[in-house]
């Protein structure tokens, strides 16, 4: 199923043609109104008419985070403000947060992305979706409003939070669609039982999860336990919100909708392109966007390009599940580690609940890694000799899978803080002992 099919399914060239045109206006427009970009390519001695090619696009310079901390609140915007409609903005929970701005058009492509990411999730216009992702400066919330109202479906505007709330209306009003993260899809989960229903009382048949980083393991566990076919979303707000990219029903990576996002895989060293299949950094360039277009945006995503044929027909490149972001890899020891890593070792042991903790300590020179994982309840009540058996099989499975011996705590079912948005997985403690 496809909203806009003439795209989804165009010839590659045909597709390329439409890219390069759009870039090349989008280059214009930036130059012209955004004194960033001015200021950049003058520098390098670069005008808009240089680039011909899709390719000539690596001779223009990467925009990064910072540059839009710098240019903070309004300086990146290549419109007047009075042509702005919506602003949203990131969490800045690492300095000032960038703020992303729309117009009136900005606002339609992205309902447009949103009903084509719904769409490819088999979502139709007699689905329910229960809307759990943040509402306000948050770009999820709204981002999956108005792809719901695009393709008709009824939306419930839940927003995050109030979780035994969420499982009465998923009852009562028959939801069978479900969108937020997905460690907040496991804590709905985790509810669910605690209130002594099961998955006879709900009528759930679709996940679209995302805004955080999660395995291919976790996705079994929400499946298993919501009765759901998880699905996977990729966006971020500096580019549009959700939306950029969505996993169709083959499960085999997320179709990123190129006629507005031209994505590149680049070594986050070098910044030196990767060719298709190469695990590096996704950039991304904004093709259509007005109020605030961005060229070759470093995500600091890990991911990969993958450019063969799709079973679902669809002509649109994919990118690979994010497997981690180039800013969240932990150093211990001189060994780097995605937190990913640990949660996939850990998912292949039974007995174990999906909620964990990372703590990084350094007490006498020398980092501490302990790992602090929730048992089943079954498990919590078995015999110390047992306990410590788990224990030893996931110190183990861990050291196979990062190189690293970690210290594990098992802590009782519940203990471990849940997450109504984002998980926060890694403490890192270093800061203080050094």
């Amino acid at each position: 199923m496809a909203w806009k099919y003439e795209v989804e399914f165009m010839e590659r060239e045909e597709l390329e043609e439409l890219q390069l045109k759009r870039l090349e206006e989008t280059l214009v427009r930036v130059y012209e109104n955004v004194p960033y970009y001015k200021d950049k390519f003058d520098s390098l001695g670069i005008e808009p008419e240089d680039i011909e090619t899709l390719d000539d696009l690596e001779k223009l310079p990467f925009t990064t985070k910072e540059d839009l901390r710098k240019a903070y609140p309004f300086g990146m915007f290549a419109v007047p403000k009075k042509e702005i409609v919506e602003i949203h903005t990131t969490s800045g929970t690492t300095g000032k947060p960038t703020v992303a701005g729309y117009t009136e058009k900005d606002i339609e492509i992205w309902s447009e992305v949103m009903a084509r990411a719904l769409s490819m999730a088999s979502v139709t216009s007699k689905d329910l979706i229960q809307n759990a992702y943040g509402y306000g400066l948050f770009t999820g919330g709204l981002g999956v409003h108005y792809g719901a109202q695009k393709i008709g479906a009824m939306v419930i505007p839940i927003s995050t939070g109030n979780t035994k709330r969420q499982i009465e209306v998923m009852r009562d009003f028959g939801t069978t669609v479900l969108t937020c993260t997905p460690s907040y899809a496991l804590y709905l989960a985790e509810t669910l039982k605690k209130e002594g229903l099961s998955l006879d009382d709900i009528n759930l048949r679709i996940g679209i999860f995302g805004a955080e980083m999660w395995t291919e393991e976790m996705r079994k566990k929400i499946e298993n336990r919501l009765g759901l076919t998880a699905l996977n979303i990729y966006g971020l707000t500096e580019i549009i919100g959700p939306g950029v990219a969505q996993e169709c029903m083959q499960k085999t990576g997320l179709h990123i909708f190129e006629d507005h996002f031209y994505p590149e895989i680049i070594d986050p060293k070098t910044g030196k392109r990767l060719p298709p299949g190469e695990k590096g950094e996704l950039v991304i360039t904004t093709l259509t966007k007005e109020a605030m277009p961005m060229i070759r945006f470093r995500t600091r995503d890990i991911t990969s390009l993958l450019d063969d044929e799709c079973k679902c027909g669809r002509t649109l490149r994919r990118i690979g599940r994010i497997t981690g972001r180039t800013d969240d890899m932990i150093k211990v020891r001189g060994v780097m580690v995605f937190p990913s890593q640990i949660e996939k070792a850990l998912l292949k042991v039974d007995g174990l609940e999906p909620h964990y903790q990372i703590v990084i300590t350094r007490p006498h020179y020398l980092d501490e890694m302990e790992i602090r994982v929730e048992t089943s309840p079954e498990l919590f009540s078995d015999e110390v000799k047992e306990m410590e058996k788990i224990k030893k099989k996931i110190e183990k499975v861990v050291h196979e899978e990062i190189g690293l011996r970690v210290n594990v705590t098992l802590v009782e079912p519940g203990t471990l803080p849940r997450s109504e948005g984002k998980a926060v997985r890694v403490i890192d403690k270093r800061k203080f002992n050094s």
